[in-house]
């Protein structure tokens, strides 16, 4: 297995660590690329016509996108139980994953506002507006402990992997003063040895 890889991607990020969870990090092969969204690399285009990371590939040659999909593909072929078959445990690790993945996606935004978009177009209110959804994600998993308390699967991975990217590229951002419950769980869960686990090309 393959996965095109960039080290600051934190969707690359949740895939890997689902990957080392279920012990299937050994099988898969990072390649590198040069994702960016101006600068389309056309290699990753020739795979994924979105031109984004991660793109997945399987032992078989079938190409897997996105983040979600190939972390559950991981999970069928390892018989995990990183998302749970049914019930309401399906539905509320599910619905944990896109509350974080929209942190990401929103995150993601605020970052190319100021790295990818030329100074004189930047627009102030926009990247505001992206870091508020960060912003109410947060104070939803602070008000509610139980979304994330005594629990390892997709959807604490992917929050894992969202406070990861903040503390990467917004360290300024200050939420841990402003949320002290995700801020403390956060402490610990990042301390697994897959979510503390890192990744390059070397």
């Amino acid at each position: 297995m393959k996965i095109l890889f960039s080290p600051f991607s934190p969707f690359v990020r949740k895939c890997l660590i689902t990957g080392l969870s279920l012990g299937l990090n050994e099988r898969i092969t990072l390649l590198p690329c040069s994702a960016h969204p101006i600068n389309r690399d056309q290699d990753i285009i020739v795979s994924n016509p979105l031109g984004k990371v991660p793109t997945f590939f399987t032992d078989e040659g079938q190409v897997l996108y996105d983040s979600r999909v190939i972390c559950e593909y991981l999970n069928d072929l390892a018989h995990g139980s990183l998302i749970p078959a049914t019930g309401l445990a399906r539905w509320e690790t599910l619905t944990l994953q896109s509350l974080a993945d929209g942190m990401l996606d929103a995150a993601v935004l605020a970052r190319y506002e100021d790295a990818a978009r030329p100074e004189a177009f930047r627009w102030a209110e926009w990247k505001a507006a992206q870091l508020d959804k960060v912003e109410t994600s947060l104070a939803a998993l602070n008000d509610d402990p139980q979304k994330l308390a005594d629990r390892v699967d997709i959807g604490t991975i992917a929050v894992g992997c969202a406070l990861w990217y903040l503390d990467l590229r917004f360290a300024d951002l200050g939420w841990r003063e402003r949320h002290p419950y995700v801020a403390s769980w956060y402490a610990g869960y990042s301390q697994r040895p897959e979510m503390a686990a890192t990744w390059s090309l070397d």
